[in-house]
Order: structure tokens, then sequence, then C-alpha cells
């Protein structure tokens, strides 16, 4: 018996943070199955994420060698991905890794006071859980990642942004 189409696609890793799945990351958004066929719908972190073409060629590959004759992956942009999809076990894996996971997005509600240097919220250090941290470069290896360090262990570490 085939696994789950579900299961199957929800396994993938995500080619640039592989200790999280599409699925911890919310990046997989449906799995339809009618027999043999599966259409799975996707949505990047943005749209303009090189790895889109490599989780899009994972998933297929692993539905085909799952047994599944006809696959399908559909991209979609609108809701947009925000890091509020990402799921409870996504961001303990990305803590255990020493991966500081995106804050939770803040919502306002009725007006927002607009300032030109808005102050960012103190990201904790993944490894001893100071909020002493400074944030040392905006991009890290890829574009949603920032290079912080901690100024209470001194031990550097990566943000996965919230979008």
């Amino acid at each position: 018996m085939r696994p789950g189409a579900w299961e199957v696609a929800a396994a993938v890793p995500d080619p640039e943070l592989p200790i999280v799945t599409v699925s911890d990351l919310g990046i997989l958004r449906e799995v339809a199955q009618d027999g043999g066929s599966v259409t799975a719908t996707i949505t990047p972190t943005y749209s303009g994420c090189p790895a889109l073409a490599e989780i899009t060629a994972e998933l297929r590959h692993r539905l085909v060698a799952a047994g599944y004759l006809e696959v399908e992956i559909l991209t979609r942009l609108s809701p947009p991905w925000t890091s509020d999809w990402i799921t409870a076990e996504g961001r303990r894996k990305l803590a255990a890794a020493g991966l500081a996971p995106p804050q939770a997005a803040r919502r306002h509600s009725g007006s927002v006071p607009l300032t030109l240097l808005a102050a960012r919220p103190a990201v904790s250090c993944p490894r001893c859980g100071s909020a002493r941290t400074a944030r040392t470069a905006e991009f890290s290896g890829t574009a949603c990642k920032a290079l912080y360090r901690c100024d209470d262990c001194l031990e550097p570490f990566e943000y996965v942004k919230e979008h």
C-alpha cells in the first residue's frame, strides 16, 4: 500500500533550511488526491524564491516514486506566505538547530504610527535565550535570514526573518 500523498509531500525538506520540511514552513498548502493523480499546491516564502524550482522538482520526484502516476505542482501566490504559517514543530526544529525562528507578526488595529526608524524587536539567542543580541548583517546565506550575535554568550547565529 502506498503512503498518503500528503505524508509524502509534507516530508520534503526545504532546500535552504533542510532541518525543516515544506510542511513545517507552511509552504505546502494543499494536496488533493484523485486515484493515482495528485495535485500539490505550494506558496513560496516570497515570489522570487530561488528554491521554488528545487522544491517543485523534489515534490514531483517523491510523489512519483511513491506510486502516483500523474503529479501536478501548483504555485499559489495569494494570499502571500507569512512566517505565521511556520508550525510550532517547525519553530522548535529551527531553534534546536541554532536558528532563531521568526517572531510572530505584529498585528495592528486602527491607526498605526509611522516612524522613519522603527525599533526592531529583540531577537532572542537560540543558544542561551538572551535578548541582548545585535544584528551584524541584514542578509545571511539566503535573503530570508539575517546574521546576529549574542552579547551574552558571544555566539553568532542566524535569524529567520518574519514576512
